[in-house]
């Protein structure tokens, strides 16, 4: 019997690696049981406010930075991240400043791009009107981040238990702001297992970049929970232990919220970053990490726990709850 759709070993496919920064050639190696040659970087100063996050994929290729907290067109910087490598990658000096630093501490979240691990990055060019754009997920995408490149522009985000209708609504990874309905969005067009639609939004000649996540069993879980306004907060099932979850309310304003399990190995997860903001990480209680799931523990003045108040989250696994050998994962 297979459990886990044969994704026994999350490794292979996603891993947070904490580092620290030397100001010159810096080749960071991920430090899982797998090689894991990553294909989008995602990396954030933890120590210092004022520090954006840093995107890097191998399809746009080494140098090309975007800012998932900001608007800001892509930019070339020749000594940023300078190469993807089979055990994780290469800063240079950084003069941008933001990604390896003499002395700074970093958190980089890896994933490989992989139809096996539902994970597809997409590049095209907005016509200002409808288009599909092909994936090659070979399922429905569950969670799509876009950002413009050639020019300023949100981070449209699509997530399939945002509303009843996903398709008609939107998300912006830059900001706060609660679920809005936009058709020039995504066409009120749901995605399917070839293309996701886009609207008018996307302007005409302007170059794109998407990152497509389909659910995994064992792996991926892209859902959504509903507060309790307490402390003793409501259980997410995943069917995995989680290694990295994001989270935001959807019916107000709210921040993203950002956790894993290399910045904290025990319970309660406690330490976050804000991937709308620029600031540096903090400690308030915010989730367990159980064998199959995840308990959320606190409110928050509602951003993580109101009650009735509307969650999407977004996970990654560091184990599958039982793998396709039928051997359940240790609790924390």
């Amino acid at each position: 019997m297979s459990y886990t759709n044969g994704l026994d070993n999350p490794e292979l496919y996603f891993q947070t690696k904490l580092y620290t920064g030397n100001g010159s050639t810096n080749a960071i190696t991920l430090d899982g049981d797998e090689n894991m040659q990553p294909d989008w970087v995602w990396v954030k100063d933890r120590g210092r406010a004022g520090y954006n996050h840093n995107s890097y994929d191998s399809v746009r290729g080494a140098t090309k930075l975007i800012w998932q907290n900001l608007t800001n067109a892509e930019n070339t910087y020749a000594d940023s991240l300078t190469s993807f490598n089979s055990d994780g990658f290469t800063l240079g000096a950084d003069s941008n400043g933001e990604a390896n630093v003499n002395t700074q501490s970093y958190v980089a979240w890896n994933w490989k791009e992989s139809a096996t691990a539902g994970f597809d990055i997409v590049t095209f060019t907005g016509s200002g009107g409808t288009q599909n754009i092909s994936h090659s997920l070979s399922a429905k995408p569950e969670w799509i981040i876009t950002k413009s490149r050639s020019a300023s522009g949100a981070w449209y985000t699509y997530h399939g238990a945002n509303t009843a209708a996903p398709e008609t609504d939107f998300l912006k990874l830059n900001d706060t702001d609660a679920t809005a309905d936009n058709a020039t969005v995504w066409n009120d067009t749901a995605p399917t297992t070839s293309v996701f639609t886009v609207g008018s939004a996307f302007d005409n000649t302007t170059t794109y970049i998407a990152y497509c996540f389909a659910e995994k069993k064992g792996y991926s879980k892209f859902g959504s929970y509903t507060g309790n306004g307490n402390a003793d907060g409501p259980f997410v099932y995943t069917g995995f232990k989680p290694a990295f979850v994001i989270q935001k309310r959807t019916d107000s304003s709210s921040n993203w919220t950002m956790v894993d399990n290399k910045r904290d190995v025990d319970n309660i997860v406690n330490t976050q970053v804000i991937a709308n903001g620029n600031g540096a990480e903090f400690s308030e209680n915010v989730f367990d990490f159980l064998s199959n799931g995840f308990k959320v523990r606190a409110v928050h003045g509602g951003y993580l726990n109101a009650s009735g108040g509307s969650y999407i989250y977004m996970a990654f696994a560091e184990s599958p709850f039982v793998n396709s050998n039928g051997v359940p994962t240790n609790a924390r």
